[in-house]
């Protein structure tokens, strides 16, 4: 898996985030049947003021939140509830870049904290959703919310992470 990381704010610990990064990647690619060595990411590690921006620019929300997710390509199921068009990377060719994420520290830190979670679990909670967002996955209505949230359970167990949910 190649991943691409961008620190904007110096609290965010590089080597953790591309560590766990790896980890939760690896294992959503994996768990939809997808090899994760055929993929990239880029990651936009910033602050609450930050994403606020993106968030207001990209959603016309103008107020910090957790993870956004920009996919390089429409990959939608046709219909609620349904698996998306999961992307096939050629064999042997350059990694498919599935597009972009931005992480904010602080929203991050200060969600973990009122959850009563470590930090480490929340951002790989996040990190599995920012993904299966550039994969096509949503949570708009309840069934595609319903799929999502099954799998990114699962997904999470794998790693030892308990239900968010």
């Amino acid at each position: 898996m190649e991943i691409d990381i961008l620190i904007e704010d110096d609290g965010w610990n590089e080597d953790a985030l591309e560590r766990l990064a790896g980890e939760a990647f690896a294992a959503t690619l994996d768990a939809l049947g997808l090899d994760p060595a055929a993929f990239a990411v880029s990651i936009l590690a910033c602050g609450d003021a930050r994403i606020a921006e993106l968030n207001a620019e990209f959603r016309g929300k103008p107020t910090p939140t957790n993870v956004l997710s920009w996919p390089s390509e429409e990959r939608a199921a046709e219909a609620p509830g349904e698996m998306p068009d999961l992307p096939e990377a050629a064999p042997g060719g350059p990694s498919e870049e599935l597009g972009d994420i931005a992480l904010a520290l602080g929203v991050i830190s200060r969600e973990a904290e009122e959850a009563g979670r470590p930090f480490e679990q929340h951002l790989a909670h996040l990190l599995v959703h920012g993904l299966m967002h550039l994969l096509g996955f949503d949570h708009i209505t309840d069934a595609d919310a319903d799929l999502m949230e099954k799998l990114e359970t699962a997904i999470l167990a794998r790693m030892g992470v308990p239900d968010p949910y």
